[in-house]
């Protein structure tokens, strides 16, 4: 993106990965597929997910693509979604299900599924808690290192699992790009937890919901293990307005003529940050534009 590198007064390439892109639907489509395969070789057969809409669009198009290819031995899958789920994710997820999925919009999807996962036995598909939720991302770390000498990789992040990933895969690498991560001012706790660390003020939170829908776990269970891919590739955390969004949004427009969403304006703005602070890298930079 060589306009919007010059934009932002950089000498260095910019480049974007888009993972919104992904037959799947976004970088979940890596993580989600993989633990399901996992899962498969010990005889599960029942699922069920809460999401904001593109774990579950990754996690149903993976059952429904096993259950055509293999209908003598079919996979179930519940899916709970939030209220707050846009119309169009909702759509879209309940055009594409078959007989074996079942969407439900409720309160509180974490906990529906905890509980339905408890009464039925079926294995539930938690990305920020379960370790087999990071294999899938090395295979976009191993695509992100085709671009030579890579000094920094900016991503949203609302777990970090993603972000957790991606590192262990450059660390499998032996390279060590900057790791930037970007949260909204809405939902946060990895970047406080990395300012506490710091011993840095933290922000406080606002009561107002982020352009950026996808931003939403609050307790940020891998805080600790990103915070330390942080602070060891010299990366940070950024955290990015509703204003800062729309800048952004507008920016890579008119400076690139693509349309992004605001999800994935969150690693432009932490770009634009990061450059704004007088950061300086020696190679090439990367934004991930996930799913929209």
């Amino acid at each position: 993106m060589p306009n919007l590198a010059k934009a932002l007064g950089l000498k260095n390439e910019v480049w974007f990965k888009f993972e919104n892109k992904h037959h799947l639907g976004s970088h979940k489509g890596r993580s989600i597929p993989r633990m399901i395969e996992e899962y498969l070789e010990k005889k599960v057969t029942s699922f069920v997910i809460s999401s904001s809409g593109n774990a579950a669009l990754a996690a149903l198009l993976t059952v429904v693509a096993h259950n055509k290819n293999k209908p003598t031995s079919t996979l179930s899958l519940k899916i709970y979604v939030g209220e707050g789920v846009t119309k169009d994710k909702l759509l879209t997820l309940q055009s594409k299900q078959d007989s074996c999925i079942s969407i439900e919009q409720v309160k509180n999807p974490k906990q529906s599924a905890l509980n339905f996962s408890k009464e039925s036995g079926a294995t539930w598909l938690r990305g920020s808690t379960d370790p087999l939720a990071l294999i899938g991302y090395r295979s976009l770390s191993e695509e992100l290192l085709k671009i030579e000498n890579l000094s920094a990789v900016f991503l949203a992040a609302s777990s970090g699992t993603a972000a957790e990933g991606i590192m262990s895969g450059f660390n499998a690498a032996h390279t060590n790009p900057e790791l930037h991560i970007v949260q909204t001012d809405s939902c946060h706790p990895i970047i406080n937890y990395l300012l506490e660390n710091q011993n840095q003020t933290v922000p406080k939170v606002s009561l107002n919901n982020s352009l950026a829908d996808a931003i939403i776990d609050k307790v940020g269970h891998r805080k600790e293990s990103v915070t330390k891919a942080i602070i060891n590739s010299n990366g940070a955390g950024w955290i990015a307005s509703d204003a800062q969004i729309n800048e952004a949004i507008e920016l890579v427009k008119k400076e690139t003529g693509e349309k992004i969403s605001p999800n994935s304006a969150l690693s432009v703005v932490g770009l634009k940050e990061a450059v704004l602070s007088g950061r300086k890298w020696k190679g090439p930079v990367a934004c991930i534009i996930g799913g929209d």
